[in-house]
């Protein structure tokens, strides 16, 4: 009987170490894909930040404003994403040991690394645009 059962809970646990393991490949492309696309967007900006500065805006105000914008597109993401989530657990249940299928630290640990990352994603950018000469950031546009 023991043996019955160490087949039977071994495949499944083989199935749950594949399911970690493509989740966690996941995330990663998440995270490099969010980066992308935000630090794309912030640099698309380059122009606009110039000629604030030129204007005399202060690099704090471009930050704020630069992390305003990217916070509610990451609000926006986050949120659709959470709701997709929900919908789509219904269908991993049966390969979910110990775990429930609306874990609300699950949820709330993976909203946090990708919301940190699209912040990171504007900031970094954004600090970079934030210290270009007016004149430099105008004339390559």
């Amino acid at each position: 009987m023991d043996g019955v059962l160490d087949r039977e809970v071994g495949q499944r646990g083989v199935q749950a170490v594949l399911l970690g393991g493509l989740a966690a490949l996941a995330m990663t492309l998440a995270c490099v894909g969010i980066y992308g696309v935000m630090a794309y967007l912030v640099t698309q900006q380059n122009h606009e930040i110039g000629i604030r500065v030129a204007l005399g805006a202060h690099s704090r105000k471009i930050l704020g404003l630069v992390l305003a914008h990217g916070a509610k597109l990451t609000a926006t993401g986050v949120g659709v994403g959470t709701a997709a989530a929900f919908l789509v657990t219904r269908l991993m249940r049966s390969l979910l040991f110990g775990v429930s299928p609306f874990d609300p630290l699950t949820f709330a640990t993976a909203a946090l690394v990708l919301t940190v990352v699209a912040i990171a994603a504007c900031y970094i950018p954004a600090r970079r645009a934030s210290r270009v000469d007016p004149i430099v950031a105008l004339r390559f546009e």
